[in-house]
């Protein structure tokens, strides 16, 4: 259990770009934190007053009888109880922001597609505003499945806020700041860090940097965990004390404000006369968090061959079946390559998950040329893909001594859906409509001849 004080309430004024956030390591921990002195209830979670005549109340981000060690909750003590921060609820359209099950007849999922960099534009975007479903798997009223985004962002929200009811939502920054001001603290992440914002979680997105650009999955299903190490043992891969909860900070103002929830795929708006970021102290396992990718240690072969992708996953969501994800989050990052007589780049594979990769910077290197930061591909489940010509002859004449692959971050996210384009990412985003043509050179080079190689 970690506990911290932090330094001060988040007023108005300490929302200002330049200030620190503090954090709390670990990942999955019970966390209590506490912005005034003595606001945190000690040994109960439901006194019959609270200090500082806040009121106590409970998030659920399990339902109450999931196992212990499943079971994620946090107690929340606040200026106002959280029905004070809605009222009634308009239905309103956030075009370009879709939910599973979203299926155009008019537009083909089938078949390998890649992108470039969805442009930024003189449009003032919000968080809201600036969402760009790029796919969706599965279906939003079932919770299972995801949906993948790209958003571009260049305006903070003003006395707007937001949360989500469908899902999780794992945010993975390409280009400029963003910071999330929470019920629970302040979060600011930066290119190469992700955050993961929990369902349920009333946030606000503002622009610390910008234009913003990055990605964010959608998880309509269990919550992302880490994965289970196996023989690889205690260490390595991402490690919980790297990733920081923020501390508990909160607002007291009064002003005209509007809170939009995403509900079952569809998004309703209501208004209210204050901040609902009020939590003063808070106590719990269920909180929004931060990580940084260049903390993450890569394992791999150091004899021969080429092991499966999976050995770089970060992060990974369950399906209740054993070994098979809802979603796994994956990073390539720089590491050094040492296998003998191997071909070291991801080999060519069908695969039963659907491939979803994302480029934050650098050269991929099953891909050199044409996956540039910024760009997105889809490998559909059971299309074959792997390296081009380029890549292919290079790694297959290459000098196999020790080699370090620097400068170079690429992610994937992976699920056992099938994920269904919309139809912005058909017709919208800059598709590289050659990109089926990378592999049209690969040569045929059988010979019969026994012995050669």
């Amino acid at each position: 259990m970690n506990r911290q004080t932090s330094p001060s309430g988040l007023t108005q004024a300490a929302t200002a770009i330049g200030t620190t956030p503090g954090y709390m390591p670990g990942f999955g921990n019970d966390f209590e934190t506490e912005a005034l002195p003595g606001a945190l209830p000690q040994g109960m979670n439901s006194p019959q007053k609270v200090n500082y005549g806040l009121y106590g109340e409970q998030l659920s981000g399990t339902a109450f009888t999931a196992p212990s060690h499943q079971n994620e909750r946090t107690w929340c003590y606040r200026i106002r109880p959280s029905v004070k921060h809605t009222h009634r609820f308009t239905k309103i359209d956030l075009p370009y922001w879709r939910s599973a099950p979203h299926i155009d007849p008019d537009v083909v999922s089938l078949g390998q597609y890649r992108w470039d960099p969805v442009p930024h534009s003189d449009e003032t975007l919000t968080w809201l505003t600036g969402m760009r479903t790029m796919t969706t798997a599965g279906d939003v009223n079932t919770q299972i499945g995801m949906a993948s985004h790209i958003y571009l962002i260049t305006e903070s929200m003003a006395d707007a806020y937001f949360y989500s009811a469908d899902s999780e939502m794992l945010v993975v920054p390409q280009e400029g700041r963003l910071r999330f001001c929470t019920e629970l603290g302040v979060i600011d992440v930066a290119p190469q860090e992700i955050a993961i914002l929990p369902r349920g979680l009333v946030y606000r997105t503002e622009v610390l940097e910008g234009p913003c650009r990055g990605f964010v999955c959608e998880n309509y299903g269990q919550t992302f965990d880490l994965p289970g190490r196996g023989p690889i043992g205690a260490n390595c891969m991402a490690n919980r004390r790297d990733f920081k909860t923020p501390v508990a900070a909160f607002e007291d103002r009064d002003a005209p404000s509007t809170v939009t929830v995403k509900w079952a795929g569809q998004f309703h708006e209501t208004r209210i006369g204050h901040s609902p970021l009020d939590v003063v102290a808070w106590h719990g396992n269920y909180a929004p968090c931060k990580y940084d990718l260049r903390t993450y240690c890569p394992v791999g072969a150091v004899l021969f061959d080429h092991p499966d992708p999976s050995i770089f996953t970060v992060l990974t969501a369950p399906s209740g079946i054993e070994g098979t994800a809802n979603i796994d989050f994956v990073l390539f990052r720089d590491r050094w390559m040492v296998a003998e007589d191997t071909f070291r780049p991801p080999w060519y594979h069908k695969n039963v998950m659907s491939e979803l990769m994302g480029n934050i910077h650098g050269v991929y290197d099953a891909k050199p040329k044409g996956f540039v930061p910024g760009g997105m591909s889809l490998h559909n489940m059971m299309l074959p893909h792997g390296p081009d010509k380029r890549a292919f002859e290079g790694a297959s004449n290459a000098d196999l001594g020790p080699e370090k692959l620097s400068d170079t971050m690429s992610f994937m996210f992976e699920t056992r859906f099938p994920q269904h384009l919309t139809r912005f990412a058909a017709c919208e985003a800059p598709l590289q409509d050659d990109y089926i043509d990378c592999w049209a050179d690969l040569d045929k080079m059988f010979d019969g001849t026994p012995g050669r190689k």
